[in-house]
Formats: structure tokens, C-alpha cells, sequence
């Protein structure tokens, strides 16, 4: 008895299916990421917000109707009104324009520190996770150690010990951030070392420190940038920690920390002193973590096959 194996023209075997991929169209990568990026209109909306933000930290002289630092003790708990839309605090100065040079200080804290922490960190993590042996052990111990500590606790710590005014709030802050940095790239390269191409660059005789820049970081880069726009809120949140209890930035420099311990006090009668700072803080922490989570999606490799057409 013969088996007919043949399969007639126009039909497609059943256990399986034919695909050409000269058939599938080309993804555009820019235009796949922004589509993905754009897709919610929660990260479009904190997207417009941070980009405002950082307007007001940069032209500050520009947009503050007055000088943050100028006391005028006669216009004193001004109400809000058409000289003063926010109103004045307990020494006169205008509220508005205080809260807007505080987003320099917020932003450049916050970028600061997520910037030297990523640095340090990611540096340390690949070392670890390709050195390994007793100078891997070390920084993972060390790393532990510090994971141990409470991350209020420990930048209270090194900001009471530094007390430098925003380079020891930067360094305080990042040094709270170093472990998190440290654990995801140490996690990354334990899982790209064994590839081929890492195996092929070792093979050729190619030095440790080359295949740790040139072959390792690229690769982990992306979970990297995710994490760093998503630590600059936690880093804002943090500098207005520190200056709400004193330890943070010193005045006369408007913080929104220190802004909202000194309208506190006045809550009951004068609520927006403290709540417009507060504002602020939660709307911009807010935004810069739906970027993050955007920004995840938008570099995810199981997004890749996402048509941009």
C-alpha cells in the first residue's frame, strides 16, 4: 500500500504553517517605540508635565513674577489674588515664585543624584557579576549591608554626617540608591556572560575591562534607563524629606521640603502654604514614575514584533 506524501499546489499542510518573512512588514523602531510609549494617555499627560517642569527650572528668572528671597513683612499671609496668585508666606515673600525656583533645586538633586548612583552602581555590578570570586562576594556583601538599612535611614544618616548643603544632599541620596543599581546589574550580566558573543570575545583574548564596556553595559542598558527615570521621583521625594526635617536644603535657597514644614504650622488658617509645595512634590513624583513605566514598555523586547505601521 503506497502513502501519497505529495501535497497539492495551493494547499497548506496541517500540522504546520508556511511564512514567508519577506512578507511581514518593516518595523520602524523610532516610530514603534513612540507609538508604544504614547499609547496611554496617563505617560502622554506626565510627559507634557515633566517637560513643563523642567521649562520652569531652566528659565526661572524668566517666568517667577518675583524674587523668591525678596521679604516684604507688610504684604504678609497675602490671600491669593491678581499681584500674588498664590498669596505671600509669614515674611512676605511671593509663594509662586519660590515653589517655581524650587524646581531647580528639585531637579537638580533629583537628576544628580540618580546619575551618580547609576554610575557607581552599575560599575560595581558588572565587576561583580563577571569578576566574581572574593572581589564579587565583597561588593554583593557590601551591598547586602546596605539593603539591610532602610533607605530613610541611611540617607538621614550620611546627610547629617556630610551636611554640605546640595552636594551632601546629592551624595546622600545617591548612596541610598546605589544598591538597587547594584543587584540589577549584577543580575544582568550573571545571565549575558555565557552568550556567544561574550564567549567569543573572551576566546580572542579580549581584556576584562573591554568586554565589561564593550559587550556587557550596552546589553544592560535599557532595564538601566528604565529604573534611573523612574529613581528620579523616589530622589525628589527624598530631597524634600530631608528638607522638611531640617537636614535637607538650607534657606534662603527655596526647597519645597522646607517650604511645606514652614507652612505646616499655618495649616488650619493658611492651608496652601504647605499644600502647594506638597502639590507639586506629588505631581512631579507622580510623572516622572509614569514615564518610567512608559519608557519600560517602550523598551521591552517583547514588544519588539509590535508593527509601527
Amino acid at each position: 500500500m503506497e502513502v501519497n506524501n505529495t501535497v497539492q499546489l495551493g494547499e497548506a499542510p496541517d500540522d504546520f504553517e508556511i511564512l514567508d518573512e519577506k512578507m511581514l512588514p518593516p518595523v520602524n523602531e523610532a516610530k514603534r517605540f513612540f507609538k508604544v510609549f504614547f499609547r496611554r494617555k496617563i505617560v502622554v499627560v506626565s510627559t507634557v508635565f515633566v517637560l513643563i517642569f523642567l521649562v520652569l527650572a531652566i528659565f526661572q528668572k524668566q517666568i517667577a513674577p518675583y524674587d523668591p528671597n525678596v521679604q516684604n513683612l507688610e504684604n504678609y499671609f497675602v490671600a491669593p489674588n491678581a499681584e500674588h496668585l498664590l498669596g505671600t508666606d509669614a515674611l512676605g515673600r511671593d509663594l509662586l515664585s519660590r515653589i517655581i525656583y524650587g524646581t531647580r533645586v528639585a531637579m537638580i538633586v533629583g537628576v544628580a543624584a540618580v546619575i551618580l548612583s547609576a554610575a557607581v552602581g552599575t560599575i560595581l555590578g558588572l565587576i561583580a557579576g563577571y569578576v566574581e570570586g572574593i572581589i564579587g562576594t565583597m561588593i554583593m556583601r557590601m551591598n547586602d549591608a546596605l539593603m539591610a538599612i532602610p533607605n530613610l535611614i541611611l540617607t538621614l544618616m550620611i546627610a547629617q554626617v556630610l551636611q554640605a548643603g546640595v552636594p551632601g544632599i546629592v551624595v546622600a541620596i545617591s548612596i541610598s540608591l546605589f544598591p538597587g543599581y547594584i543587584r540589577l546589574a549584577y543580575g544582568q550580566v550573571l545571565s549575558l556572560k555565557q552568550n556567544d558573543y561574550v564567549m567569543a570575545a573572551r576566546s580572542m583574548g579580549a581584556k576584562k575591562s573591554r568586554i565589561i564596556l564593550r559587550h556587557l553595559l550596552p546589553n544592560c542598558l535599557s532595564p538601566l534607563i528604565v529604573r534611573m527615570t523612574m529613581m528620579i521621583g523616589i530622589a525628589i521625594l527624598a530631597e524634600a524629606g530631608l528638607s522638611f526635617l531640617g537636614l535637607g536644603i538650607k534657606p534662603p535657597t527655596p526647597a519645597w521640603g522646607s517650604m511645606c514644614y514652614d507652612g505646616y504650622k499655618y495649616l488650619l488658617t493658611r492651608p496652601l502654604l504647605s499644600l502647594a509645595p506638597g502639590f507639586v512634590i506629588m505631581l512631579l513624583v507622580l510623572s516622572f514614575n509614569m514615564v518610567g513605566d512608559g519608557l519600560r514598555d517602550a523598551i521591552d523586547p517583547r514588544m519588539r514584533g509590535t508593527s509601527a505601521s
